[in-house]
Formats: C-alpha cells, sequence, structure tokens
C-alpha cells in the first residue's frame, strides 16, 4: 500500500507539473490528485523538494538502467534529450523555480553515467593513465552538460536534437584523438 501511495504522489505531482508551473502547485493540489490525506504526503516526502529530487533521481536511474553499457554516444544521448522533451514543460518548469539545482545535479548525473559508460565501453581496453581517463570524461561531461543546459536555456526548441546530432557527427572521433594525444605526450619527453 505504501508503494501505491508514493507512487499516486509523484504521478499526481507530475501530472500538476505538466499544467503549472512549481510555484502555484501546492501539497493540498497533490494530495487532492490523488485522493489521500496530507498526512500520507509527509509520511513519504518531507515537502516538495523533497518529492521533486526523488522525482528527477527516478527518471536518471531510469535512462541509466536502459543503457548499461553504450556503444553509441549517440543514441544515449539522443534518449536523454528525448525524454526531456516528452517532459518538456514539467522540466522547465523545474528549471525556471527555485528548485533548479536539483535538476542540474541530477543532469549532472546523466552526463558523467553517460560518457563514463561509453568511455569504459567503447575505450575501456585503451592503454591510458587513470589520470587521462578522467580529464578526457570530465571535458567530454561538461561539454553535455553545457550543450544541455543551453539547450534548456532556450525554451528546448526540437530543431535541437537535428543540431545535436550535427554536433555529435562533427565530434566523431575526438575521444580516440584525445587518446593518441594522451599517449604521444607519453611518450614524447617533458622540455
Amino acid at each position: 500500500m505504501a508503494n501505491f501511495t508514493k507512487r499516486a504522489i509523484k504521478e499526481a505531482f507530475w501530472k500538476l507539473l505538466n499544467q503549472q508551473p512549481l510555484s502555484q502547485i501546492s501539497v493540498r493540489q497533490i494530495v487532492e490528485e490523488c485522493g489521500i490525506n496530507r498526512n500520507s504526503f509527509y509520511y513519504h516526502f518531507q515537502d516538495i523538494p523533497a518529492l521533486i529530487e526523488e522525482i528527477v533521481l527516478d527518471a536518471a536511474d531510469t535512462l541509466i538502467q536502459k543503457y548499461p553499457s553504450i556503444a553509441s554516444i549517440d543514441e544515449a544521448v539522443e534518449a536523454a534529450f528525448r525524454f526531456t522533451m516528452d517532459n518538456k514543460r514539467a522540466v522547465q518548469h523545474i528549471c525556471n523555480s527555485v528548485n533548479r539545482n536539483i535538476y542540474e545535479q541530477y543532469l549532472m548525473r546523466i552526463c558523467q553515467y553517460v560518457i563514463t559508460t561509453y568511455f569504459d565501453t567503447v575505450f575501456g581496453e585503451e592503454d591510458i593513465s587513470e589520470k587521462d581517463r578522467d580529464i578526457i570524461i570530465l571535458f567530454i561531461k561538461c561539454e553535455l552538460f553545457g550543450l544541455s543546459i543551453d539547450w534548456i536555456n532556450t525554451g528546448m526548441p526540437q530543431e535541437a536534437i537535428v543540431k545535436l546530432q550535427k554536433l555529435l557527427s562533427l565530434c566523431n572521433g575526438l575521444v580516440s584523438e584525445m587518446i593518441e594525444r594522451c599517449r604521444e605526450s607519453k611518450l614524447s619527453p617533458r622540455s
């Protein structure tokens, strides 16, 4: 019963979040939407920010579970952007609220996962140091995060997915080139 109630709260909140800004949603509206009392809400969640955090975490975990290994970064990145497009209003309402940091925190987690998994799947056998590996992952992760935030800040236009595909095409081979440069710098004497 507790899992059913918690799921009902999340679904009611998500529905409301797709309809109106976060600042206009109250605990009263959520409990009325799912037909429970306020005490049931507070049994499961401390407050609305805690509910937001769990919903965003669930979405991030769902995406991560869907891609246990990533041989193509294009596919995973596109899936993340499509998920966001499918929930565009809710994401915009969270990002235009005081709770934006919650979304950004989990977006960074998704970016970290996507890039690390891609790197380990495709380049796991490459002979580079852990330090170089971490630097490459950091760079690509931050690029992906920046692209995502820019896309959200510009209103998440649909045509951005086409631009993203073009950018990924242009960056094809970048990680291989970075690995090669790491190898070369390891072989050449320092000045």
